[in-house]
């Protein structure tokens, strides 16, 4: 009895760590996963556990958004310490990702406004950037970003569909090899990801993971970028 007492006890301590849950009934134990992404209550109680340095990050998003970009962007930030916040510009909190999974937003893009946030980071996919350049909330929060020097960035088609259409956008960023949104951009370019002065633009799925690396350094620096890639086993 004594073994397996401390069998499941590490079996929950591993469980726990990986963000699942065990339940232990009839002598068997059972993993069961709740959610891809944490849930509000996760982040609040995460960021009451971090330091007052803690940067603070927006990523929007909507049914259709990319979830490979999505979730690089959440994840990595994460791992940097950052405080990350997922709002949904959809009428409900779940949203159905351009590839049909399933992700629920902490808040609604209404609860995001009047907030300070360091970095605002889109997503890209569609018609999930048409609907983040729909929403009034979203353009004002990255109007005011831009205006006030804080960084904001976009990935895939989010810098042509949402950035240039709203002239948010800066001459020489990139996005999605598309021609018809490159033809939105002003001197666009072919690097996988562009730094122009508080904007960083990226090119698509492949290219999201470096991305979130370079929103990382550009909120604790490059050591630590490095840091978190080599945990990561991402070769920078």
């Amino acid at each position: 009895a004594r073994d397996k007492h401390l069998k499941d006890l590490m079996i929950n301590t591993l469980l726990s760590r990986a963000g699942l849950v065990a339940l232990s009934f009839a002598g068997r134990t059972q993993a069961f996963t709740f959610r891809i992404i944490p849930s509000s209550t996760r982040l609040q109680h995460s960021a009451l556990q971090m330091s007052t340095d803690a940067k603070t990050v927006l990523v929007p998003i909507a049914d259709g958004s990319e979830e490979i970009e999505t979730t690089c962007i959440t994840d990595t930030l994460t791992r940097f310490g950052a405080s990350v916040t997922i709002a949904s510009v959809m009428p409900d909190l779940m949203c159905t990702m351009s590839r049909g999974i399933k992700v629920v937003a902490d808040v609604s893009i209404q609860d995001a406004v009047g907030k300070d946030w360091d970095l605002i980071a889109l997503p890209g996919g569609m018609p999930g950037a048409e609907h983040l350049r729909d929403s009034k909330e979203l353009i004002d929060l990255l109007e005011k970003q831009k205006n006030s020097g804080k960084m904001y960035s976009a990935v895939c088609a989010s810098p042509a569909v949402v950035l240039a259409s709203k002239g948010l956008a800066t001459p020489g960023a990139t996005c999605y090899p598309a021609e018809g949104f490159r033809a939105l951009l002003s001197d666009p370019v072919d690097d996988e990801v562009v730094v122009k002065d508080n904007l960083i633009t990226s090119k698509g799925p492949g290219t999201s993971l470096k991305f979130a690396l370079v929103l990382g350094e550009q909120l604790y620096g490059k050591e630590k970028a490095d840091e978190i890639a080599k945990a990561m086993l991402v070769q920078r």
